[in-house]
């Protein structure tokens, strides 16, 4: 049993580094091998190797790889429903002279019906770590904002555990390093500038496995990334203008301290057949302004 948790344990992550790199070549195969294996429901809970199957499924555009994956999850998940019937066998007493009787008749008494397990394919990861347990909570917390969990018909508590599982399994520990990444995807799925990114967790098209991995610059928002992108455009811009030296001139007054004491340097920031952008800097307060 030991053996087979570790064979079915390094599929299940070999299937997360492909659906991590965005690249499902050989998937089948190792879809065909889950197959012939004798998968139990221990084996299920241990390994995640549904949540693997799952994301993979989400993720391929292979209906090959799709329809394995289906017929896998389907199968295991019987394995679920299989566990989840309470037994009903019944308990003999034995004969008794009891006047309160008044005779010596089986009474059969229902065995008590044992606690639900949870119903839902691929199962919650478990975990009984306390730093673990509240990072899952945030994550709920920041998913259900705004209540777009309700019109997705999203799983937020699977979410988080998924996304959490993740950041774990990659860190191996809860140190800074595992809280800090933990914050970034709070911080970031709770911006209010930036809803598209919760909503395509919610929706999928964004994975767990995708969120517990992205940097900051991936999950900015489209203004955040522009932004960005003029900034970096603006440093090269005046970096160059610090290597040509510009030229002196009086022809410009400065809009901040009205003085004509002003260097300017000339760049082709767009096509050749369109103006070259002038920059200029007061020298006498630093000022700086550009226009074409």
């Amino acid at each position: 049993m030991a053996a087979k948790g570790v064979e079915v344990a390094r599929i299940a992550k070999k299937l997360d580094k492909m659906v991590a790199k965005k690249n499902t070549g050989g998937a089948l195969d190792l879809l065909r091998e889950l197959k012939n294996m004798p998968i139990t429901l221990e084996l299920l809970q241990s390994t995640h190797v549904g949540m693997s199957v799952n994301a993979l499924r989400k993720q391929s555009n292979d209906n090959e790889i799709i329809t394995l994956s289906k017929s896998l999850i389907k199968s295991w998940k019987k394995l679920l429903d299989g566990s989840e019937q309470p037994g009903k066998e019944k308990l003999q007493v034995k004969p008794t002279c009891s006047k309160e009787l008044g005779s010596s008749k089986k009474i059969e008494v229902p065995k008590t019906t044992a606690p639900s397990k949870m119903t839902r394919f691929p199962p919650l990861p478990v975990t009984s770590d306390s730093v673990r347990t509240k990072c899952r909570e945030m994550l709920i917390a920041v998913l259900q904002t705004d209540g777009d969990h309700v019109a997705i018909g999203a799983d937020c508590e699977l979410l988080a555990a998924q996304i959490e599982e993740v950041v774990f399994r990659e860190l191996q520990n809860t140190d800074m390093k595992y809280k800090n990444r933990i914050r970034s995807r709070i911080s970031n799925l709770k911006d209010s500038k930036n809803p598209d990114l919760r909503k395509n967790v919610l929706c999928g098209i964004i994975t767990p496995e995708q969120i517990a991995i992205m940097s900051c610059e991936e999950m900015a928002s489209n203004e955040l990334k522009e932004m960005r992108k003029e900034i970096t455009k603006a440093s090269i811009q005046e970096h160059q203008m610090g290597k040509t030296g510009g030229t002196q001139s009086d022809l410009f007054t400065c809009g901040k301290c009205k003085k004509k004491n002003c260097t300017y340097t000339q760049v082709q920031t767009r096509s050749a057949d369109e103006p070259m952008t002038t920059f200029v800097v007061c020298n006498e307060c630093g000022n700086r302004w550009k226009f074409c």
